[in-house]
């Protein structure tokens, strides 16, 4: 698709993503919705960038138009618009977010009544409309919808995930750092109300200084604050709340790997880790796949994306499951990546065991590894180039059963991503400019 990646439709505003394709995203969306429903309500959230404000007015104008009544969450994470949108009688959501991108850039994500991502036969219908493609009939004007607040979301929201661990946090001290993103309206609240005490960073959002410097994919500042507090753990969450990379107490990164390491562990030792079974993608350091074959936990790998390791965990009736960048799916409680959850998650394996998250963690051990982003005109053809495949199959070869290498495109963006893992960095940085370099020099 044109306009649709692995997560909703992503660009810059007012240059590759525009108010007038919200609106057209909003209509095309509500005209659909209201073929299948005589009455629709549409849930409608958004971060904290400066163009939120705009894509929300635009979407929610379009959905209105064309017979939706909407419901505006404001600021809040996307897991808990579709947990909201879950828990009431909405038709469907949309996230206005660019997650942990920059704030220049923004992007629309759209979800089921189920609060599942929405099927690409309805990403399609909508791309055939921002094509010009199809002609949408106006309702009558007293069928135009209308727009007005959410009631009671946040309350409901803080009493679900309150109920999603087994333990209060009394006597432990936690720093959080929202990115200056979504986070900053619930992960404060939800910690406080199990009695954590809680230290607040980067929690102070003006539109601009969104994931700057800080949140889950620049935790550096977090590691300073968690040793220089003295604090038990920290967690960083991404701009739009669905990624949590945490911080132990002795300044280790605790990215999605370990996440899912520690979770898994602490599950199956709970007789709650169903058929043994985690989710997870590609990218999933070698360190994690070995570990978990010597502890007899079952893996399914997927490509990369929190949707397809959702599907996957429905195939296969898993409740765990995620990404190496801290997507973590808990089906039981959530049917997307949700940051502030797996920071409860992981605080509860803490206090339940009484062992610190750097012990938890520590037996899983994480392969070197080197990735490098190139950018392309065209993905396809420099995946498809035989120069290219001739030197991953000659690498492959070198490697053996000692490392891997992988090379895939970029789901929301014109770059090939190439990986290798080894038991040495040398051997990784070697290997990874050498798949590198044959991409540039052929000018791909």
């Amino acid at each position: 698709m044109k306009y649709f990646g692995t997560d909703g439709f992503r660009g810059k505003a007012n240059e590759s993503l525009t108010a007038y394709q919200a609106f057209k995203v909003g209509a095309s969306l509500g005209y659909w919705l209201k073929q299948q429903n005589k009455n629709v309500t549409v849930l409608v959230a958004k971060d904290t960038r400066l163009s939120s404000s705009m894509f929300e007015a635009a979407i929610s104008a379009g959905l209105s138009g064309y017979g939706c009544d909407v419901e505006l969450l404001g600021v809040c994470p996307t897991p808990m618009l579709a947990f909201a949108i879950k828990n009431t009688e909405a038709q469907a959501g949309i996230m206005i977010t660019a997650s942990h991108n920059p704030y220049h850039d923004n992007g629309i994500k759209l979800f089921n009544d189920l609060g599942e991502k929405m099927s690409a036969d309805v990403e399609q219908h909508i791309e055939r409309h921002l094509e010009g493609r199809t002609e949408l009939i106006l309702p009558a004007h007293h069928e135009i919808g209308t727009i007005q607040p959410a009631e009671h979301v946040f309350e409901d929201y803080f009493e679900h995930l309150k109920k999603t661990i087994s333990t209060d946090l009394s006597g432990y001290k936690v720093v959080l750092d929202c990115a200056n993103g979504a986070t900053v309206t619930t992960a404060q609240r939800v910690f406080e109300l199990l009695n954590a005490q809680v230290i607040m960073m980067h929690n102070e959002p003006d539109g601009l200084n969104i994931n700057v410097d800080c949140g889950s994919t620049h935790p550096e500042s977090l590691i300073e604050r968690v040793l220089e507090e003295k604090a038990d753990m920290g967690f960083a969450f991404d701009g739009d709340g669905d990624r949590c990379i945490g911080v132990d107490n002795q300044g280790h990164i605790i990215d999605g790997d370990k996440t899912l390491f520690v979770s898994g562990n602490f599950m199956r030792s709970q007789g709650r880790l169903n058929n043994d079974l985690i989710v997870t993608t590609v990218m999933a350091n070698l360190g994690l796949f070995r570990k978990f074959e010597e502890l007899n936990i079952l893996t399914e790998v997927t490509p990369v994306g929190d949707k397809y390791v959702y599907e996957a965990m429905l195939e296969k009736d898993g409740i765990l499951g995620g990404e190496q960048s801290g997507h973590i799916i808990y089906r039981e409680h959530s049917s997307t990546g949700d940051g502030v959850l797996t920071a409860l998650k992981l605080a509860e394996a803490v206090v339940v065991t009484g062992q610190s998250l750097h012990d938890l963690a520590k037996d899983l051990v994480i392969y070197p590894q080197t990735l490098v982003n190139v950018r392309v005109k065209d993905k396809e053809s420099a995946l498809s180039d035989v120069d290219v495949r001739k030197k991953m199959s000659e690498i492959d070869h070198r490697l053996g059963k000692t490392g891997r290498l992988l090379v895939r495109p970029s789901g929301t963006e014109p770059l090939i991503r190439v990986m290798v893992e080894a038991e040495s960095q040398q051997v990784c940085d070697d290997f990874v400019l050498e798949v590198v370099q044959v991409i540039k020099n052929k000018q791909l």
